[in-house]
């Protein structure tokens, strides 16, 4: 999954904004001629709309009348135009929103609660969990899970298999692999494994891996978590493992440069990130390229991975009960499995194929703390300093998480 603009809304706006709305009251009723759905533009591909005409179908079978107005969008501009249909109280039925977009929306009471009815959409006790979550806030449901993206490692085969090596089923014997790797084929600037040093979201993996967390909520307050013995030792697990077989630097982003570019010059042996990453490898390592699951450091496990990916919601507003039904036919079991089919990683574990490598990614994975001012964390790098401290010695990584931890506390706690 690529990524999606941040929110750009204040939240003390957007709370006003939904107050308003609100205050005029949220429409029960079903006596609407039409209601019209959000969704965005990955859905108009040819062998994405049956599956959106399916559901349609479906609706239309059980409400009689009531027509649906499918309007697309993009996500480079979909937040303001929702922003702006609050503005208007003309908000759509039911909204696709990308995970990471969620929580300011749900916090400013931007979506009607669907907590009573988790039951009865389908599959909803074996959701993803990493994407489950991205649609709850304060223990309420607002978003249900529609479909996601993993992140895996994508890696030269030729390079694995002039070296003997096999996939590795633990994180010990991937490090132990990627040194191999380093000493067969090592030239000033290779990576084993490129791995760029302030990539969050692959160090964040190894805290979730050993049990630990970012934060928690207790008393209705955030605890800054990575300050934990189980979340120090996953940092400590990363920083071993990145000194070990990346050469990448130790203050960069994933983005600067992009992993699939040194993949494709040539100067590493295996990327992690999203499993979209194939789309840039170049012509000539394409053909000698595969992937497989991160290996947990419990031999045979998956290592828990953040998901990209898409809920749906229904604002404030909206017809409550015929948007719940139209979320409820375009995630049945039938759609997810056809959404599957084209590609997409199914809203549920219990629909996963086994022999699909990124299916197999998603079954473990995480997601950032659902607080209203996570947005603020990231916007002053919190998680990329820390690691930046750690990897270069600056700090320990005991010092380094204690650091990340309260501010994080204390960022998330602001008013």
């Amino acid at each position: 999954m690529k990524r999606r603009k941040l929110i750009a809304v204040g939240f003390v706006a957007l709370a006003a904004l939904v107050f308003a709305i609100a205050a005029g009251g949220v429409s029960g009723a079903t006596k609407a001629k039409s209601i019209t759905v959000w969704l965005q533009t990955d859905a108009q591909a040819t062998n994405w709309t049956p599956i959106v005409a399916a559901a349609n179908a479906q609706f239309q079978k059980d409400h009689a009348g009531v027509g649906v107005n499918v309007q697309y969008q993009s996500w480079g501009t979909h937040l303001q135009k929702f922003d702006a249909t609050l503005a208007g109280g003309n908000s759509p039925d039911v909204i696709e929103m990308g995970n990471t977009e969620m929580t300011k929306y749900m916090a400013a009471g931007a979506f009607q609660d669907l907590t009573a009815d988790k039951g009865s959409f389908a599959n909803s006790s074996t959701w993803l969990a990493g994407l489950a979550a991205s649609g709850r806030y304060n223990g309420k449901l607002y978003g249900v899970p529609y479909y996601a993206g993993s992140r895996v490692v994508t890696y030269r085969t030729d390079l694995f298999k002039k070296a003997g090596l096999k996939v590795p089923t633990s994180l010990s014997q991937f490090t132990t692999e990627g040194q191999t790797l380093l000493q067969k084929f090592g030239k000033k600037g290779f990576s084993p494994v490129y791995i760029a040093g302030t990539d969050w979201y692959f160090a964040m993996s190894f805290v979730f891996d050993y049990g630990g967390n970012i934060a928690t909520r207790v008393s209705g307050k955030w605890k800054g978590a990575l300050d934990t013995k189980k979340s120090i030792a996953g940092l400590t697990a990363f920083k071993n493992f990145f000194n070990a077989v990346s050469r990448a630097s130790k203050t960069t982003d994933e983005a600067h440069p992009n992993p699939y570019d040194v993949y494709a010059a040539g100067d590493a042996a295996s990327i992690v990130g999203p499993a979209w990453y194939t789309c840039c490898l170049g012509k000539v390592y394409t053909p000698v390229t595969a992937q497989f699951t991160m290996p947990s450091h419990t031999k045979g496990q998956v290592m828990p991975g953040f998901l990209g990916g898409s809920d749906l919601a229904v604002p404030v507003g909206a017809d409550k009960a015929l948007g719940e039904d139209w979320i409820r036919d375009y995630t049945s079991n039938a759609s997810e499995k056809a959404l599957e089919a084209i590609g997409n990683i199914p809203n549920t574990t219990s629909l996963f194929d086994n022999s699909k490598i990124n299916e197999r990614a998603a079954a473990r994975s995480w997601f950032v703390p659902t607080a209203k001012n996570w947005v603020n964390v990231e916007n002053e790098n919190i998680l990329r300093n820390m690691l930046a401290e750690l990897l270069t010695g600056k700090l320990t990584v005991k010092q380094a998480a204690q650091a990340a931890s309260d501010n994080i506390a204390s960022i998330l706690n602001a008013p």
